[in-house]
């Protein structure tokens, strides 16, 4: 099949983006959502959205498991078919049932950055991070990074989302894409 063609072949499942807090999956997702002409959804919004509370107040009432187990159900009813872009929140692919749901219905791409660029990152919204609460961000981002980077890596596409603008990864992710 020529590159051309390529280009225009319908999209035809979800496209997931994963990766640590930081990594640009909101920022990015809207970005390629608007480049291939599809929706895009933020979990960590739908899930504020359904549950009429931020994700902090949800980590501080109902915990952390309690608040992955919604997470699960929000990014299965996301991930109904019809190709769209899906931002998740940096620890949902590390549930085996949410990381199992994404792998089979979905195209996963992990989006991966330096931990220094993720702190500089987080730093801007300090407060919005649950796990970063009464931590170092750099010490936990980089914890997270061992704990979790080999999870991550099952997804079958790797983008390294590097201090550049975001534009710079939505054309890595493109490219890969063969758009």
């Amino acid at each position: 099949m020529s590159a051309t063609a390529h280009q225009h072949d319908p999209i035809s499942r979800p496209i997931v983006l994963i990766g640590l807090m930081g990594a640009g999956k909101s920022t990015v997702g809207r970005r390629l959502a608007h480049r291939l002409h599809l929706p895009f959804a933020d979990s960590d919004h739908e899930i504020e959205e359904a549950a009429g509370l931020t994700i902090a107040e949800m980590f501080e009432k109902y915990g952390e498991a309690e608040f992955r187990d919604g997470e699960r159900r929000v990014i299965s009813r996301l991930i109904d078919g019809n190709p769209k872009v899906i931002a998740t929140g940096g620890g949902a692919f590390m549930n085996d049932q949410t990381r199992s749901l994404i792998l089979e219905r979905a195209t996963a791409i992990w989006l991966d950055a330096d931990v220094d660029v993720l702190a500089e990152r987080v730093g801007r919204r300090a407060g919005t991070r649950p796990l970063l609460n009464g931590t170092d961000p750099r010490e936990k981002l980089a914890a997270l990074a061992e704990a979790r980077n080999p999870i991550y890596a099952l997804a079958p596409i790797h983008i390294r989302s590097r201090p550049l603008p975001h534009d710079a990864t939505v054309d890595a992710i493109l490219r890969v894409l063969g758009r």
